[in-house]
């Protein structure tokens, strides 16, 4: 049996166009000859129905012709293409009866009625047929020597276009052996032969009952809540997890569904909504302005750029001492608005004062972002006078440039970490801020700092790092089993600085409310497990011990409620200012710069505990070239 579909199959896919046309033929003369046998009437017997026939045949293959049915491929055709087909069969009919009244060509009444409805079905009914013999010699031709059995949680549009797709195109050899639901009412009923067996809740059941390897959730509109429910019961199992993403990306090409699917994200297990704030406020403040971005290759810095892009600025200047990251973005942003956005690159570093001068002077800058600093707190301790010379030195030079050339606003972007902080990167991101809120009081600059939690994602981070260990087969390591920080996504991250910046009016430090903290340990386990292994099993996790200047718990928010604002935007905070002698603060950073030329650490740590004294230096009994080594992120 299968020999015989393969061979028809073979025919119908090489003279596919002719056949068709052949059929078609047939069933117009069939359709026409129909209405004159079931009266009794031989039509061999009436002289003009040679003619008339002719005139209906090529009447109607003519409209099939003109209206590109013949173009389609119907191994892959839908309700559209069906559609088609009945329009041009239709507009045969609809072309005949005029052609037949217009000349008085004699046709008995009862042959209208009879061959439009004949036609149409006999067309489409063979186009189906066809359809379905392509798929079943496509199935036939393809021996899977592998397969991967498939469950699907969701039983709605989207997963009837996966199951098609994979009917149609099926290069990961997937075997869809059932689906689950939240709607008990589907439960018992089925798509595409595929049925749907359960509800979420007894999804690893349901893995063991099928021998289910691979699960792909397929609910795009889900909110974040039930999306994180669902895969943590996903989690327990050691299947693989894929999910399809949002459904406005679903919109953009039908036909591709199951390129769109990806693997699960740890954002995706977040549990809260992603932060949206209102882009329209912000549009009004970035449209027209010839903004500069600092660190502009960076994670935050290139996510800048895109964001401030899409607000379309009279110029945006990428200024990175790294040229490889600045030409990476550049080269995406004049991809995605070519000649419409007015863009330039810089390679220079916020060190330099005298090409920050060069730059300033020859740009006219309205918005200042800087981004530019050192961030990853072990290399900071191990080397803190080079966290002097760019988090401290460069955020001065940078800051002294924007008040020298009249900038309108400066925005620092700063850490949780600067809060009490115990390692150096903190410490100096402090010092960064104290300097802001300084030029602030006497500049006609406005200068502000937003100040935020870890970015999943960037360079550094602990994601990247994590997904790297696993890939090696372990271990993951993690430096102490309690140790949580905040997390947010570099678009919502973006989004607070560019809307912060935008209601600023000088001084201020902006705070997000990130929700709840989250365990490290936690998401390696789900990192691990949605890889589809087993923690401690397949993938070990190492405990490192707390690096030098490393806590266990970030303080994003200030405890101290009387040090909070709350603003007209929901989750954004103000911090209130701390109070510091401003003449001390410029004296010690001129200490600071030459202690940090002199790589006089100790001096370093001596003028840092005064300048901040919050600052509490942590030591681990660890080798600090060690942690170094291992790569761990801040």
């Amino acid at each position: 049996m299968a020999r015989i579909y393969k061979d028809l199959y073979n025919i119908l896919n090489k003279y596919r166009k002719l056949i068709l046309v052949l059929i078609d033929t047939c069933i117009a003369v069939l359709s026409y000859l129909m209405p004159y046998v079931v009266s009794g009437i031989h039509p061999i017997k009436i002289d003009f129905f040679k003619e008339q026939f002719l005139i209906f045949t090529s009447i109607y293959i003519g409209a099939f012709i003109v209206m590109g049915v013949y173009k389609n491929m119907w191994r892959y055709a839908g309700i559209e293409d069906i559609f088609q087909c009945l329009k041009a069969s239709v507009v045969g009919n609809i072309l005949f009866f005029a052609v037949t009244i217009l000349f008085r060509i004699p046709v008995r009444y009862y042959v209208y009625p009879v061959v439009f409805p004949v036609s149409s079905f006999c067309t489409m009914a063979v186009r189906i047929v066809y359809r379905a013999i392509l798929i079943l010699g496509d199935k036939n031709t393809k021996k899977l020597s592998h397969y991967t059995n498939i469950m699907i949680v969701g039983a709605g549009q989207a997963t009837s276009a996966i199951l098609n797709e994979i009917d149609r195109n099926n290069p990961n050899n997937y075997i869809v052996r059932c689906i689950v639901d939240d709607d008990e009412t589907k439960v018992g009923r089925s798509i595409n032969s595929v049925p749907i067996v359960s509800l979420t809740e007894n999804i690893p059941l349901m893995v063991k009952k099928y021998k289910i390897e691979e699960i792909i959730l397929s609910i795009p509109s889900i909110d974040k809540e039930n999306k994180k429910r669902i895969l943590d019961i996903c989690s327990t199992t050691k299947c693989k997890l894929k999910i399809l993403p949002e459904v406005y990306s679903l919109l953009t090409n039908d036909m591709d569904v199951m390129a769109k699917i990806r693997d699960v994200q740890v954002d995706d297990l977040l549990g809260r909504e992603p932060i949206n704030l209102d882009c329209e406020l912000t549009k009004k403040y970035i449209n027209n302005k010839t903004v500069l971005v600092t660190g502009g290759g960076g994670s935050i810095g290139s996510e800048l750029c895109r964001q401030i892009s899409s607000y379309l600025p009279k110029k945006l200047i990428i200024l990175d001492i790294y040229e490889n990251n600045a030409y990476d973005i550049q080269q995406e942003l004049i991809r995605a608005y070519g000649d419409v956005l007015d863009i330039e690159v810089e390679i220079a570093s916020v060190r330099d004062k005298n090409k920050l001068d060069k730059i300033f002077e020859s740009k006219n800058f309205d918005i200042v972002f800087h981004a530019a600093a050192h961030k990853h707190v072990p290399l900071m301790e191990k080397n803190p006078e080079e966290a002097i010379k760019n988090n401290v030195i460069g955020t001065y030079n940078v800051a002294q440039t924007s008040d020298e050339y009249n900038v309108e606003k400066f925005v620092l972007i700063s850490t949780d970490k600067a809060v009490n902080p115990t390692n150096v990167m903190g410490a100096t991101k402090r010092i960064a801020e104290m300097i802001i809120q300084s030029f602030n009081k006497h500049s006609e600059t406005d200068y502000v700092a937003v100040r935020f939690g870890n970015v999943l994602g960037s360079n550094g981070s602990v994601i990247p790092l994590f997904k790297q260990q696993i890939k090696a087969g372990g271990p993951i390591t993690v430096t102490h089993e309690e140790i949580t920080r905040y997390f947010m996504t570099i678009p919502e991250a973006v989004q607070l600085v560019l809307r912060s910046s935008s209601m600023a009016k000088g001084g201020e430090i902006f705070v997000l409310d990130m929700g709840e903290p989250v365990k490290i340990k936690d998401l390696a386990y789900n990192l691990i497990k949605l890889s589809g292994l087993e923690p401690e099993v397949d993938i070990k996790i190492e405990y490192t011990g707390l690096r030098p200047g490393e806590k266990l718990y970030e303080e994003l928010l200030i405890t101290n409620n009387e040090n909070q604002i709350k603003t007209d935007i929901d989750k954004i905070f103000i911090e209130r200012p701390t109070k510091f002698d401003e003449q001390e603060l410029f004296e010690l950073i001129k200490e600071l710069e030459q202690a940090a030329h002199d790589l006089d650490v100790d001096r370093i740590i001596f003028l840092i505990e005064k300048l901040v004294p919050t600052y509490k230096r942590t030591t681990n009994e660890k080798s600090e070239a060690i942690n170094c080594l291992i790569g761990h992120p801040n």
